[in-house]
């Protein structure tokens, strides 16, 4: 979008038009106590090609995540996404499209939408999915909030190893809603006992494979235990390209799924947009927050596609809608849906093991620094170092010799001072071997 400033001319003729003698009596309803008596902060106004400059000098000052040996991870991983993504989701019919409420003309957008859940359930084993929700965090909020509904109980049991984003953005829903959470601390050597915190007012045990500090674990004796004392097993993916090699939420029996799609198809953007997954069992759709995708026949049985289901209080009773999130990440739901079929199954399943032997490349290279410890008896592509002096000044060392080195385990828990020399790396198929050794060696340099 260009800048074009108005011009003197401009503004006389916009004020004729409306009969107004100044741009100052347009705000004569707002009290001079609370207009502001000198410009705000800002730059006088430049041309446009001065813009660009100031903005092109501002940008400069971002090392870029491509330009650099890069290991950040931590809930936001950078991934290969293909041109033809891009090229795809900028077709004027789905870049400007709006919410399908008339499926007459909507058939682009909800069979999309059909196949983004056909997918995401097969990728967690579960037996539906939603059209998507705003991101990861969001939509562990909401599978709390269904947790509750479905159990008429009024407790979460948090794992220490769910991402602390995502403990928060739940935490600030509790604030405002009638339920309560159990969030142990972070356990990033050790397994938990989250069934020891489970009572009969407990509605769900909330859990992440891979956790935030990569542990890998299977969660079918949890999931188990849940079910015989009436709770239910949510488990958290924040990094999409694990389920095609781990084992899925479905088999570990889960009840509800929720993730972040932001690896297929999404890149990094600074933080954001994202795309939330969220899926369940069949037998609890209707308690399922968002909206979902149907496929159906018309009058003359062709194949066509409409809203199935929209649980939200401007579609139904008031009473019985679950949730007011029902505009979805329409666009990154579609560049997920094609960077996923692009892959196919079995391009998928390679690009897991793929991520994975680079992690262990990292791994095994880290592992002979010295004084370099690392925590994870299994990962995916993301595991955490204990450093011998705090992780934090060392990331901002290696930053400085241009290795963007992870995320400082302090950054998350700032109080706590027995995580502070513990880092939290991340590599994918766009590391390369000099990366790694790059990042390798610069650290046992810092370190000495």
């Amino acid at each position: 979008m260009r800048y074009l400033p108005l011009t003197e001319a401009d503004r006389r003729q916009m004020l004729a038009a409306i009969g107004a003698p100044s741009v100052e009596s347009l705000f004569r309803d707002v009290p001079p106590s609370a207009r502001l008596d000198a410009p705000v902060d800002l730059p006088t106004a430049m041309g446009e090609i001065e813009v660009e400059r100031s903005l092109s000098a501002l940008a400069a000052k971002n090392v870029s995540a491509g330009s650099v040996p890069f290991f950040i991870g931590a809930g936001v991983y950078r991934h290969h996404v293909p041109a033809a993504v891009d090229h795809l989701i900028q077709r004027g019919e789905f870049l400007t499209s709006y919410t399908p409420y008339q499926p007459e003309v909507s058939q682009g957008t909800l069979q999309m939408l059909f196949e983004f859940q056909t997918q995401v359930a097969l990728i967690t084993g579960m037996e539906v999915a939603n059209a998507s929700l705003y991101d990861g965090a969001s939509a562990c909020a909401e599978a709390v909030m269904m947790a509750n509904r479905l159990t008429r109980r009024s407790k979460a049991v948090l794992s220490g190893g769910l991402h602390p984003h995502y403990r928060e953005a739940t935490a600030t829903y509790a604030r405002f809603l009638p339920f309560r959470l159990d969030a142990p601390p972070p356990a990033p050597e050790g397994a938990e006992d989250l069934m020891a915190r489970v009572d009969a007012d407990t509605s769900c045990v909330v859990v992440q494979n891979p956790d935030v500090f990569g542990h890998v674990r299977d969660y079918s004796e949890l999931g188990r235990a849940c079910q015989a004392k009436g709770a239910l097993l949510v488990v958290v993916v924040t990094e999409a390209v694990s389920l095609g090699a781990v084992k899925s939420p479905g088999e570990m029996g889960a009840d509800i799924v929720a993730a972040e799609g932001q690896s297929l198809g999404n890149a990094l953007n600074f933080g954001g947009p994202h795309v939330g997954l969220f899926a369940t069992r069949e037998k609890y759709v209707r308690q399922m927050p968002g909206r979902l995708a149907g496929q159906t026949v018309d009058a003359e049985g062709r194949r066509g596609w409409v809203l199935t289901l929209s649980t939200r209080e401007q579609h139904i009773r008031r009473e019985k809608a679950t949730s007011n999130i029902c505009t979805n990440s329409g666009l990154c739901a579609l560049a997920f849906t094609i960077h996923l079929a692009l892959l196919g199954e079995a391009g998928f399943t390679r690009l897991a093991a793929l991520n994975h032997a680079k992690a262990v490349q990292l791994a095994e290279r880290l592992g002979r620094v010295p004084g370099v410890r690392i925590l994870n008896a299994s990962f995916f592509n993301e595991m955490t170092l204990r450093l011998p002096k705090p992780a934090a000044a060392i990331v901002d060392k290696l930053a400085k010799k241009r290795i963007l080195a992870g995320v400082p385990v302090s950054r998350f828990y700032p109080d706590d001072p027995a995580l502070a020399d513990l880092l939290i790396v991340a590599a994918t198929e766009t590391n390369t071997d000099d990366d790694i050794e790059a990042f390798a060696s610069t650290l046992e340099g810092v370190l000495r």
